[in-house]
């Protein structure tokens, strides 16, 4: 395409009338924006529940089983009578 015809479709489409936007655009977009943040909110509150409830399940495992604790030696009898 040369300069002129460049031009020549540039002012075509200048001319052409804006696109019209369906009325129910609005409503819809509303919507579906607020089913999406209502969405959002319920997978957020899900995750901090989850995380809560594993961290509340580590806690009484851990208060339970002592990971910390060394176990008692098995490997040689205790000493007694001597």
């Amino acid at each position: 395409m040369n300069r002129v015809q460049r031009e020549a479709a540039v002012r075509q489409l200048m001319e052409r009338p804006s696109p019209q936007v369906p009325a129910d655009l609005y409503g819809e977009a509303v919507r579906r924006g607020s089913r999406m943040l209502r969405r959002r909110l319920a997978a957020r509150r899900i995750m901090w529940l989850l995380l809560f409830a594993a961290s509340v399940a580590f806690v009484v495992w851990a208060l339970t089983v002592q990971p910390w604790v060394e176990p008692p030696s098995t490997t040689t009898p205790p000493m007694t009578g001597w």
